[in-house]
């Protein structure tokens, strides 16, 4: 295993640049260093998509024999010099194009079909697309200068190209997802690019259509085994993280492989369900069973209040969070997003609440997305709970300041400026909706530029000021700024 390469690929900051074996050096006019430790095994080599002639090879130690994984912080962050990777992404790769239409696609199922049939004919202008599912996510952790990588599939075409280009600019690599197609029904379309048609009518309203709308099994079912390959980048990163949509790439026994893959070389699993939980929670036996498994096993879990609600049957999201960590076997994290109410996350100990930053919503195509991904920078650096909600509001709401996904995601300096300004939703609403009905919980965090709230007599609620969030805040957006690309 230890001989196989990863085909990752780093965005170069200077036409000459390289990784050194010991210090995971990237060198550039503002250098950033991994320290890994130095172990008897044998070294992993990554390339850049561009040729071997073009750039150096990029290199790291494989730690897979040492006993310290890594451990968790008080918080619940990951502490882990020995991962160099800080997310991987699991599938769900993509390519969105955007197009307006004078109405939405219809429901009936064989007319979009037909409908998504007559927009295949042709590739639309380029301008048109964009990189959509999995890589928003790992395009807004980039860009807060967490090092990335994209596990999946995409084809040897023009669409596939496309995405790749795309991640090699904002400088996240990728693992290949394959296997064997040849008892596929049509091998060429099993193994095509993932499209998403996103239509917008002119109410700005999104429709979508993707070949996985119209297929009885997943896209890629014909993978069903992790490769040495993918197995080592899901061991050399911190984060590894899955949402709902995976269901539509891969089957459930190699969805619960990854999860429990993940578990056993301590990488911590991030799960968000989003649209699809509800569908999963009704599926078939095999689906319902991999995604209480993704429940039982996730170190974090991020839903929608309208998702916790609809899981538990309980609609506070506290309480809907607190049931939910009863039933985890590894959980530690349950966030609760609240859209322009602001978020919370709840732990076995605590509950941290922070209200939304007051932006003018433009499209709120890929806030979650944006959001996930700064939540891994808090889990990673082992932030304050309260900085944690605080930054991952920014970066959603930063997002919703621009115009649909990929690379129109949050920009670093957006998030700065948000941060700075730290407007805020009225929190005084937000707090008495999350402690309407009492819950037990010993202490709340409360982000606040106010005083002391009252809680009841079995709650102790801590005012954190905007002005000591903002003032850690910022140190760690800067600490980021050397490992992004400079798009701001």
């Amino acid at each position: 295993m230890n001989q196989h390469a990863l085909a990752l690929k780093f965005h170069s900051f200077s036409p000459q640049y390289a990784l050194s074996l010991s210090n995971f050096t990237l060198h550039s006019p503002n250098p950033l260093q991994f320290r890994v430790p130095n172990v008897s095994s044998s070294p992993v080599s990554l390339r850049s998509r561009r040729s071997a002639a073009d750039v150096s090879p990029v290199r790291y130690t494989d730690v897979s024999s040492s006993s310290s994984i890594g451990s968790l912080g008080g918080t619940g962050g990951v502490v882990v010099a020995e991962k160099p990777i800080d997310v991987a992404t699991l599938g769900n790769l993509c390519v969105d194009i955007v197009l307006s239409v004078d109405e939405l696609p219809p429901n009936s199922r064989g007319e979009r079909k037909a409908l998504m049939d007559e927009l295949s004919l042709s590739p639309p202008d380029k301008k048109y697309w964009e990189a959509g599912g999995n890589c928003n996510m790992a395009i807004a952790a980039a860009r807060l200068g967490l090092r990335c990588v994209a596990i999946g599939h995409v084809g040897d075409e023009i669409y596939g190209e496309f995405l790749l280009d795309v991640l090699h600019e904002e400088g996240i690599g990728t693992v290949a997802l394959d296997g064997v197609a040849a008892n596929a029904k049509d091998a060429t379309s099993f193994c095509e690019t993932l499209i998403c048609w996103v239509l917008v009518d002119p109410l700005q309203r999104h429709g979508f259509c993707s070949r996985a709308d119209f297929k009885e099994e997943p896209a890629f079912s014909w993978i069903t085994d992790l490769s040495d390959e993918v197995k080592m980048a899901i061991r050399q990163s911190k984060v590894i993280f899955c949402n709902g949509y995976d269901f539509d790439d891969f089957s459930p026994s190699f969805i619960m492989s990854t999860v429990d893959y993940a578990t056993k070389v301590g990488t911590a699993i991030f799960f968000d369900p989003g649209p699809r939980g509800k569908s999963l929670s009704k599926g078939t036996p095999d689906e319902r069973r991999a995604l209480s498994h993704f429940f039982r096993m996730s170190d974090v879990l991020l839903l929608t209040s309208e998702e916790a609600e609809s899981l538990t049957g309980i609609k506070n999201p506290v309480k809907a969070g607190q049931e939910i960590l009863r039933n985890g076997k590894g959980t530690k994290w349950v966030i609760v997003k609240m859209g322009p109410k602001g978020s919370v996350l709840v732990t076995k100990s605590s509950v941290s609440v922070a209200p939304a930053f007051k932006v003018e919503v433009v499209d709120t195509v890929g806030c979650g997305d944006s959001f996930v991904a700064a939540i891994a920078l808090g889990y990673i650096r082992d932030m304050p709970l309260v900085n944690t909600l605080t930054i991952a509001n920014a970066v959603g709401a930063a997002t919703a300041m621009g115009c649909g996904a990929g690379r129109n995601v949050a920009k670093r300096h957006h998030v700065v400026d948000l941060i700075k300004a730290s407007k805020l939703n009225d929190e005084e609403s937000l707090l008495k909706e999350l402690l309407a009905e009492n819950p037990e919980t010993p202490k709340v965090n409360l982000l606040s530029k106010g005083m002391r709230k009252e809680g009841s007599n079995k709650q102790q609620i801590e005012i954190i000021s905007t002005e000591k969030v903002v003032s850690e805040l910022l140190p760690e957006l800067e600490l980021g700024r050397c490992c992004v690309k400079a798009s701001s």
